[in-house]
């Protein structure tokens, strides 16, 4: 039959399962909304194509499916990069559609015309430039093969306008992709070896640490790693993204990892004499100084991306295989095993962090992020869906909210973007409608897409929206603070009322200052059908008012700095 090039597009969405579309029309793109309707494709309208990328982020997370943007030429194009190098950097899923100028005037300087293949070279898996109709559905199908298989990311397809307009015969393809079925292929031949060494480490390390990476929750292999855990006794910390690959509440979990991670976590890398890290890069924003990391450990790698293998951190083993399908082979090989004198160790570490952060509590009089993000997951029981903002309430909330395993925790890791919280939420709430879904943003990082509160009426999601203002760029501020002589350049922030921003989008909004009116607004802020905004106005300044424990950048991972023990207390600013 023949079609267009804008209905061929539509079509191969069909095709690969698609439901949702993230995106804002232009000239560049115009032919190709024209047949949307055809299909049963619900598109989503953002107000800045940033937040097109961030929501199908967002929904990809949620559903492990593929997410799609599509936006037009130039600077509707080049809108999406942050959101795509976004999602390249923690392995996201994205299929992104752009408009392009006709083929005849590529290399012009055409109106709204920009090289967005050669843009975004570097910050997608591959990219498409299509300049004949008849390649556009194999090159639609194979930019999903990309984007799902292997280690994931995202994929960018150029359409030029003639090509939205020209015709070709098509053929349906009846495969559906399903990019949620885990993909459990067995271990790779040349892996073999590698398994069989870590076995052996397992079976004779007296004190191991599992590092558990968004590889984990990508697989699908929380349950997996959770029963690998238990049988061999080995404690379990995570990554930022892999906060939710392991639950909070679990007596074998240590909290997070690294820079902003918990002491005992740190403290038990550093002395651990087994490393097994599960989906994970070694960030810098975890290892600290390479040169002094995990100097007694042996350590085994597993990922999926055979490139990441002694990349930053040499390794005795690294097996390149699904995560998934090496949990079950250590289940089912790995000898039955109990750690008592090391866990005893850690709990040690631990009871002396929650003994300093209790003592700083207790003395505080102002409303602590701490104190809201404890009330937020004493509330919801840790089974809400929290997508954070970047800076300091990321960090805030990856260390205090008590995740629930199988509920996704959604955040920029890999490239730290302000202003992916809220359009993100977006794509995570109509992902899963029924869930509850909460953004948590600095005053900061809102304002970057404050405007996609009109997507969110407009959609009528019930997204519960948590501002934590402290009237900073709070993590730049506190960096000043620590290593910059105190001297606040350029972040003090003059802020608009978010409540009054709310209420003239129609949104209902909540104003906490104390503990008291915190716990009050997320109440009826839960009650709430609809969307509801809460500010949340915290402490500015002092000791609360920054992220600990803290690696400083060049420090080893447990030469971190400490908050300062209160007066008449023992301990020292830096003690480990």
């Amino acid at each position: 039959m023949m079609r267009s090039g804008a209905q061929i597009v539509w079509a191969c969405l069909a095709e690969q399962g698609v439901r949702v579309v993230f995106g804002m029309p232009g000239g560049g793109i115009m032919p190709t909304y024209h047949p949307r309707s055809e299909h049963e494709i619900h598109h989503v309208l953002v107000r800045h194509e940033q937040a097109a990328a961030h929501a199908a982020d967002g929904y990809a997370r949620v559903t492990g499916e593929v997410g799609v943007a599509i936006t037009t030429s130039g600077p509707g194009a080049t809108n999406l990069t942050t959101g795509i190098a976004t999602a390249m950097m923690d392995s996201i899923p994205l299929v992104c559609i752009t408009g392009q100028v006709k083929t005849s005037l590529i290399g012009s300087d055409a109106f709204q015309e920009a090289d967005i293949t050669g843009i975004t070279l570097p910050i997608t898996k591959h990219n498409f430039l299509v300049t004949d109709v008849r390649e556009l559905a194999d090159t639609m199908r194979e930019a999903f093969r990309i984007a799902r298989e292997g280690r994931p990311g995202p994929v960018l397809v150029d359409l030029p306008k003639d090509v939205q307009f020209a015709e070709t015969d098509y053929a349906p393809c009846n495969v559906q992709g399903d990019s949620q079925t885990v993909q459990r292929d067995g271990i790779p031949a040349e892996s073999i070896d590698g398994i069989e060494q870590a076995l052996e480490y397992i079976a004779c390390c007296r004190r191991p640490v599992i590092l558990a990476g968004h590889g984990v929750a990508r697989a699908g292999a929380q349950a997996d790693l959770i029963r690998f855990a238990e049988r061999c006794g080995i404690p379990v910390t995570t990554t930022l993204l892999g906060k939710w690959g392991f639950p909070h509440a679990h007596p074998l979990h240590l909290g997070m990892m690294g820079m902003h991670g918990a002491a005992e976590a740190n403290h038990a890398i550093q002395n651990a004499d087994l490393l097994i890290a599960l989906g994970m890069r070694f960030d810098d924003r975890v290892t600290g100084r390479v040169e002094a990391y995990a100097p007694m450990a042996r350590k085994v790698h597993v990922d999926i991306d055979a490139s990441e293998i002694n990349k930053i951190i040499r390794v005795d083993v690294g097996i390149v295989a699904n995560v998934a399908d090496v949990l079950s082979t250590f289940i089912e090989s790995a000898p039955a095993a109990e750690h008592a004198e090391w866990i005893d160790q850690i709990r040690g570490w631990r009871s002396e962090s929650m003994t300093r952060d209790l003592l700083h509590r207790s003395v505080v009089a102002g409303l602590t992020v701490p104190h809201v993000i404890d009330e937020l997951g004493r509330q919801t029981g840790g089974q809400a869906i929290v997508v954070t903002d970047v800076g300091q309430n990321q960090m805030w909330a990856a260390q205090y909210f008590g995740a629930d395993a199988m509920r996704p925790f959604l955040t920029s890791g890999g490239l730290g973007t302000m202003g992916y919280g809220l359009p993100a939420a977006i794509g995570a709430q109509i992902a899963a409608p029924e869930a509850e879904v909460w953004s948590l943003a600095g005053d900061g990082g809102f304002q970057m897409n404050l405007q996609e509160l009109a997507t969110v009426v407009q959609e009528r999601l019930p997204i519960r929206m948590a501002i934590l203002n402290n009237g900073y760029l709070g993590m730049v501020r506190q960096w000043q603070e620590l290593f910059f002589d105190a001297r606040y350049e350029a972040t003090k922030l003059l802020n608009p009322d978010f409540v009054r921003i709310a209420e003239a989008y129609g949104i209902p909004a909540l104003r906490a200052t104390s503990h008291d009116t915190a716990r009050t607004a997320i109440e009826e802020a839960r009650g709430v059908q609809g969307p509801v905004l809460i500010e949340f106005q915290t402490v500015i300044e002092g000791d609360e008012a920054n992220v600990y424990p803290m690696v400083p950048s060049g420090a080893a991972l447990d030469e971190m700095v400490r908050r300062p023990v209160p007066t008449g207390v023992v301990g020292r600013r830096g003690e480990g």
